[in-house]
């Protein structure tokens, strides 16, 4: 630290008070000291002060020691407590003007030097009257982050929640459009199957109205009076295994089919039969007739006559019984599906 500068010359003036009330520096006024000599302090008489200073306190008085020893320690002092305060309380450094001092030179000469009390009571104290505002402006930093970042989550549920409803929206769509292909193609497809049924029922008749031509009905003005698999003590086998034409004795009896006669005589409970033998190899059984018109090995023709109906062998009347085998086999199939399947219509 740098010494005290010397104190400029001061002349010494005896006080005109009395000697019991003068005072003059740090004592009262003794009659029995003195000489009295003048005290001129230079630099070579004055002595640098080292290490810590002694502040004298003026006597009689209650302001502070004007000193640049006092002066030093304060501006440390309040240089301190401005930057624990700014450290503390986050506020700005605090501009510190220093006061311009006297001279120690006043203080030996007891001189009235001007008041700096306002200036030292006042420093140190400018740092109180910057705003309080850091604690604040902190704490509304932190409540906007707070909020940008609840705001930046509710942004992101609601991308994410439009997202699951847009993704929803296309897989509902999405299902829409394949259900849609779906039932167009099932009704494509259907439309293709009825299309080609129509096509296969058109060929079908196209079919069977060739085979009219070459099939024909066995009879004419008849009734049917016996089906196919009725029941009943009529017959020995339990149930009728034929189609009955009923129509009076000696109505003509027409081959079905182009064939030939492999069979013509008396049967037993059949009567008189005819059994005609087609291309195929099935079996026609014409039964019951009065008469017959043909011969075994003879080769007949569509429409041709083979015989005349009548009530011979087991019956209750006169109509033809009539047998379809195919393939020669014992066992007879329904007459009335055979028909129809060669574009006939008992």
């Amino acid at each position: 630290m740098a010494s005290n500068r010397p104190a400029p010359e001061a002349p010494f003036v005896p006080s005109q008070r009395s000697p019991e009330t003068e005072t003059f520096g740090y004592g009262s006024y003794r009659t029995d000291e003195g000489p009295w000599e003048e005290w001129n302090p230079t630099a070579e008489s004055v002595s640098p002060v080292r290490g810590k200073h002694r502040v004298a306190k003026q006597r009689g008085g209650g302001g502070f020691a004007r000193s640049s020893t006092v002066l030093g320690v304060g501006v440390i002092a309040a240089f301190s407590a401005g930057g624990m305060a700014s450290a503390n309380t986050g506020k700005p450094p605090v501009a510190i003007s220093m006061p311009d001092l006297p001279s120690v030179g006043s203080l030996v000469s007891g001189e009235d030097a001007p008041d700096t009390a306002p200036a030292l009571a006042n420093f140190g104290t400018e740092a109180d009257d910057t705003p309080q505002g850091g604690a604040a402006d902190a704490g509304e930093a932190l409540r906007s982050r707070i909020m940008a970042q609840a705001e930046s989550q509710q942004t992101q549920v609601a991308a994410k929640a439009q997202q699951a409803a847009e993704a929803a929206q296309a897989k509902a769509q999405a299902a829409a459009v394949a259900k849609a292909e779906k039932e167009a193609k099932a009704t494509a497809a259907e439309a293709k199957q009825k299309a080609k049924e129509a096509a296969e029922a058109k060929v079908e008749a196209a079919r069977l109205v060739q085979l009219a031509k070459q099939y024909t009905l066995p009879t004419s003005s008849y009734t049917i009076t016996g089906t196919f698999g009725q029941a009943g003590s009529l017959w020995s086998s339990g149930y009728h295994t034929g189609l009955d034409f009923a129509a009076p004795t000696g109505t003509l009896i027409k081959a079905v089919h182009s064939g030939t006669i492999t069979e013509a005589g008396w049967a037993g409970s059949y009567g008189y039969r005819t059994i005609l033998t087609l291309d195929d190899g099935t079996e026609l059984w014409f039964c019951h007739q009065s008469s017959i018109s043909v011969s075994v090995g003879q080769k007949v023709a569509t429409g041709d006559v083979i015989g005349r109906v009548g009530a011979t062998g087991n019956v209750t009347g006169a109509h033809l019984h009539l047998e379809v085998h195919p393939g020669g086999s014992s066992t007879g199939i329904d007459p009335m599906s055979w028909l129809r399947s060669k574009g006939l219509n008992p």
